[in-house]
């Protein structure tokens, strides 16, 4: 199997890439990978090549770039180039910590989508109360959405769930502001209607506040809202931990406490670290495509190279593609 990996993407490249390439290749058999990026910079961290090859270019998307331009001008820099070994069939799967735009770009113009998929979804899991963990859909790769693209995220939700993360029936939840069926807007009453019909374990409506509590193993929504639901929690997280080390930092009384729960603080804030994870996988592409978070040091990397193995060796891609185009869209019902 081989994987492709941007190397020159996201906040710590190339030595964060690298590191957990290198990481990987070491405790994965059969396992080839291919950093895309300035080998220049990325050979004084490549401590072992064996299974690592290098496709040599300085040209690079920056987070600055428009991505849509970047992707079509840009033909030669480390994220376009990486696409296209998926393309051409050099590569199994994909990843990249670089701009989320550009990749879905290159997702969409060079891997290219799954027939019957309208919309690829964007698609991290995030942790839960039990470190079960759910997977959230779509946070951002298309800000508008209809009703059937909602169930299409569902179907391809609850096939990751299953194959990748080994949750037999997941459950699955529609985001909204009330529990209640008959509760939202438009495009929530029609995607609750089209969801019962689906072949998918629908559970209904949830809530922002209970997905943390694990009310469904998937749920899904139009990319505003659930870029908005992803931000919040990233945010609360953080303010969260920047609140208790201000408090423990108060006195010496509280400075003897932290030192004693420091341990624990640091598990914790593992457990909501949803990049343990690995990446959002960019879901309804003609191949796995997954993006790593921008910030992601060698163990998240190394997480996101785990998470396209997995999803290679269960044909995650495959099955979706089967049980889409087994689906009559316009009566709601499989075939």
């Amino acid at each position: 199997m081989k994987i492709a990996i941007d190397a020159m993407g996201g906040d710590h490249a190339p030595e964060a890439i690298v590191k957990g390439a290198v990481n990987a290749v070491s405790q994965m058999n059969h396992l080839n990978i291919t950093l895309i990026g300035d080998e220049q910079k990325i050979k004084p961290y490549l401590t072992n090549s064996n299974n690592i090859d290098i496709i040599h270019t300085d040209e690079v998307i920056t987070a600055n770039d428009e991505p849509v331009r970047a992707v079509r001008r840009k033909k030669k820099s480390s994220l376009v180039l990486m696409a296209k070994e998926v393309k051409d069939n050099r590569a199994d799967a994909c990843i990249s910590a670089g701009n989320t735009g550009a990749l879905m770009g290159a997702g969409l113009f060079v891997v290219g989508r799954i027939s019957g998929i309208d919309r690829p979804a964007l698609s991290p899991t995030l942790p839960t109360n039990d470190g079960k963990g759910f997977l959230l859909l779509d946070v951002g790769a298309n800000v508008d959405a209809k009703a059937h693209n909602l169930v299409q995220y569902a179907i391809m939700g609850s096939i990751y769930t299953e194959k990748v993360r080994g949750i037999a029936n997941p459950t699955v939840g529609l985001l909204n502001i009330g529990t209640e069926e008959g509760k939202g807007n438009d495009l929530t009453k029609k995607a609750f209607v089209q969801l019962k019909e689906a072949p998918v374990n629908f559970v209904g409506n949830v809530e922002a506040r209970d997905i943390l509590s694990g009310s469904a193993d998937v749920v899904v929504t139009d990319g505003f809202s659930g870029n908005i639901a992803l931000k919040t929690i990233e945010g609360t997280a953080m303010t969260m931990f920047s609140m208790l080390k201000e408090t423990f930092m108060s006195s010496l009384k509280t400075k003897i406490a932290a030192g004693i729960v420091k341990g624990d603080l640091k598990g914790l804030q593992g457990k909501l670290d949803y990049s343990e994870y690995g990446g959002a996988g960019l879901f309804g592409l003609s191949s796995p495509v997954i993006k790593a978070h921008g910030s992601s040091n060698s163990r998240a990397v190394f997480n996101a190279i785990q998470q396209a193995v997995h999803m290679v060796e269960h044909d995650v891609t495959g099955t979706i593609k089967t049980t889409v185009q087994s689906i009559d869209w316009e009566k709601g019902e499989q075939i």
